[in-house]
C-alpha cells in the first residue's frame, strides 16, 4: 500500500487486512496507490496569469491611453505577479487544467505505478493496482490480462464508480476496503463460474 498521511492506524489495518485477504483467497496481489496529485502542472498559473495580465493590460490601453508605457509595464508585471501566486494555489491550479489533460496524466501516472509494482513482485503474475488521485478525482484499476479477463468489464466499472463515490462522500477508507472486497468476491464467483465465451 503506497499512502501517506492520507489513512489512519487503523483504517490502514483494516486495508491490509483486505489486501491480505484477497491475497489467501484470490492469489491475487493488490497494491492500493492513493496520490494526492498526479503532476505539478507547473506551467498553468503562469499562463493564466501571463494571459490575464495581457487581457487587463489591452483594456487598459483602451480606456486610458495617456497612461506612460513605464506605467504600464509595472502595473503589467504586477498584475502578472499576483495572479501567479494565486493560481499556484493548488485548487486553483487543478481548476485551470483541463479535465481531460488531467486524466490524461493522472492515468499515465496509473500505467507507470502498475508497471512499478509488477517489476518488484515477479512471483506472482495475477496482480491488481487501484490507483486514486485525489486533486483529480480520478480512480482506476489495472489488473493483469488474465485477472482482469476473470471479471466481467461492468463489475470492475461498478467497482470503480463506487471507490469514486465513496471518495467524494469523504470516505476514502471505507471504499477502499469495499473496492477491495469486490474485487476479492468477484475473483471468486469467476473462478467458479466457467464462462464459454472467454478465450
Amino acid at each position: 500500500m503506497n499512502v501517506k498521511a492520507t489513512f489512519t492506524l487503523e483504517e490502514r489495518h483494516r486495508i491490509d487486512g483486505a489486501i491480505a485477504s484477497l491475497k489467501h483467497n484470490a492469489a491475487t496481489d493488490l497494491s492500493l496507490v492513493v496520490t494526492p496529485v498526479s503532476d505539478r502542472y507547473a506551467f498553468y498559473p503562469l499562463i493564466w496569469a501571463g494571459l490575464v495580465a495581457l487581457i487587463v493590460m489591452a483594456v487598459i490601453a483602451l480606456l486610458r491611453p495617456e497612461l506612460h508605457d513605464r506605467f504600464t509595464v509595472v502595473i503589467e508585471l504586477s498584475i502578472l505577479l499576483v495572479l501567479t501566486l494565486l493560481f499556484d494555489w493548488l485548487p486553483v491550479r487543478l481548476a485551470l487544467v483541463p479535465r481531460r489533460i488531467k486524466h490524461a496524466l493522472a492515468r499515465q501516472l496509473a500505467h507507470r505505478e502498475f508497471a512499478a509494482h509488477g517489476a518488484g513482485q515477479n512471483q506472482n503474475p495475477r496482480r491488481i493496482l487501484l490507483f486514486v488521485s485525489l486533486g483529480e478525482c480520478y480512480v482506476e484499476a489495472i489488473a493483469d490480462h488474465a485477472t482482469h479477463a476473470i471479471v466481467p468489464g461492468e463489475v470492475w466499472d461498478k467497482m470503480i464508480a463506487e471507490l469514486a463515490s465513496a471518495i467524494s462522500d469523504g470516505h476514502l477508507a471505507e471504499g477502499a476496503v469495499a473496492a477491495i472486497e469486490s474485487c476479492e468476491a468477484a475473483l471468486a464467483r469467476g473462478t467458479r463460474e466457467p464462462n464459454m465465451d472467454r478465450i
